[in-house]
């Protein structure tokens, strides 16, 4: 989905989206991205852009050489699909503004399943506007949504 939102007289792009799973073929999630990129190229660079999205990979905690994309506070280690978006948010120059912010772990999951959590949900911005992002955190209770 693709929107825009005025907020205080400023129009803000905003992209939902929900990448395949982890278990899906490459193919499938090589198409996923490429459509993301298309989206989000279609939105000029000199417009405010939120993408808040389902994107069933791990950044992981570390981020020695991805410090200009993501901070120090994802979840766990990284997984392939966790490479692939933070190779997105490179190309896309934007931030995985939910790993900026320290928090318990309860803000940080964004699933929970068969006694398992992950952080698999994330809200990337352009880095041009990180600043104006004063926190981020997942509110702890049942999701609305079961897996997709």
């Amino acid at each position: 989905m693709n929107m825009k939102l005025k907020v205080e007289g400023v129009m803000i792009n905003v992209i939902s989206a929900n990448a395949p799973q982890v278990g899906c073929e490459m193919e499938e999630k090589e198409t996923f991205w490429s459509k993301l990129d298309e989206v989000v190229e279609g939105v000029p660079r000199n417009k405010r852009l939120v993408i808040v999205a389902d994107l069933n990979g791990h950044v992981g905690e570390v981020n020695r050489g991805d410090e200009e994309v993501m901070g120090r506070y994802g979840f766990k280690e990284r997984n392939v699909e966790g490479q692939i978006l933070v190779d997105f948010a490179k190309r896309m120059e934007m931030g995985v503004v939910n790993t900026y912010f320290k928090k318990k772990v309860d803000h940080r999951v964004t699933y929970k399943s068969g006694g398992r959590c992950t952080q698999v949900d994330y809200v990337l911005c352009r880095r041009c506007n990180q600043k104006e992002i004063g926190d981020c955190k997942v509110l702890a209770g049942d999701s609305v949504a079961r897996q997709h």
